[in-house]
């Protein structure tokens, strides 16, 4: 039976929350021990990122949990824990983003150059479309940071994925990241030939709800994975570079994945990633990464209210609920016609 739950997806506001990570840790053991090797979020981390203002999470996790066989059934226990957090989310006004976190690659097989592959993801998401149907509960992210693809190859297969999801008749929010790790900082630059503005210039949508979906981070290699921030200026041009290009292609923009550490330095950068996403071409955004087994990993923030991260006083100012300084959305204020997320 399809999952039909209250959301707020097709809300006409922005999207504006946090990765609620922790469903794909451990990829060394798949498909691993819930609880043990990996764990979804309860729901009162759910309820604390609700009530700071946020309107949507996005959810990582693994296709060899939910899919244990290329082509095969959906698990049935895992897809539980699956439907068991978008009900929790959606219970405090939350979007849940499903955000299948394999970097194109199954059981460490990259989808490059391999068509069953490639025909086994399409298949995933018409799976996951056919339980996750309620367009205000759920929204869909083919795939995060196609890295062991090319542009070409990976566009393609993602505008094929999506073409199969509306012929389905699917009309969920889809976000389709940009190839190789979908740094907005190297959008123009080519790889194998073909940079990520080329490939995603000509993406089409006739329900027009399909956004391109860009990561970016301030340290100095752009991984975030150090405790540094290079200068918030370094970003203006680009961030104002791919604005232009969403522009002049009819696209819009969400920010994914960008993170700091809560050091002054870093958090004034924070506050210049956030402004440079007000423009109406940008969707939103989605911090990365809250969730409670993070441990030391700088740019972690807590999802409970013991000495909340500094990095909550900065994205509380920049919600989409706190902008418009209304409570967290009602169903009654969340539905759209597709026309109006135009790209």
């Amino acid at each position: 039976m399809p999952l039909t739950v209250i959301g707020s997806c097709l809300t006409d506001q922005r999207l504006t929350g946090v990765n609620l990570a922790g469903a794909e840790f451990n990829s060394s053991k798949l498909p691993g021990e819930p609880n043990k090797d990996y764990v979804y979020p309860d729901e009162k981390e759910l309820r604390f990122i609700a009530r700071q203002g946020a309107n949507v999470i996005r959810l990582p996790f693994r296709w060899e949990r939910i899919q244990t066989h290329p082509g095969g059934p959906l698990a049935l226990e895992e897809l539980k824990r699956l439907q068991e957090t978008v009900t929790d989310a959606h219970k405090n006004g939350l979007c849940v983003i499903l955000d299948v976190h394999n970097y194109a690659k199954y059981y460490n097989q990259p989808l490059q150059n391999n068509p069953e592959l490639q025909t086994a993801f399409v298949d995933l998401w018409l799976r996951l479309a056919a339980v996750f149907s309620d367009v205000n509960a759920t929204a869909f992210g083919l795939m995060n940071e196609p890295n062991y693809m090319d542009n070409a190859q990976w566009a393609e297969l993602a505008k094929r994925t999506l073409l199969a999801l509306r012929n389905a008749a699917s009309t969920n929010v889809v976000f389709i990241a940009g190839g190789h790790w979908s740094g907005l900082h190297d959008w123009f630059n080519k790889r194998d030939g073909v940079s990520n503005a080329d490939a995603f210039a000509d993406l089409q949508d006739p329900l027009k709800r399909t956004f391109v979906e860009v990561h970016q981070y301030a340290d100095s290699d752009h991984s975030g994975t150090h405790g540094d921030c290079i200068s918030a200026d370094t970003f203006n041009k680009k961030f104002q570079s791919i604005s232009a290009w969403a522009q002049q292609n009819k696209q819009r923009l969400f920010l994914g994945e960008f993170g700091v550490p809560a050091t002054a330095e870093c958090l004034v950068v924070l506050e210049r990633f956030l402004n440079l996403t007000k423009e109406n071409m940008w969707k939103g955004w989605s911090y990365w990464a809250a969730g409670r087994w993070w441990g030391s990993y700088p740019l972690a923030i807590n999802t409970n209210d013991e000495q909340p991260s500094a990095q909550w006083r900065v994205l509380k100012k920049y919600f989409a609920q706190a902008h418009m300084g209304k409570s967290p959305t009602k169903p009654s204020d969340m539905l759209i016609t597709p026309a109006a997320d135009n790209q």
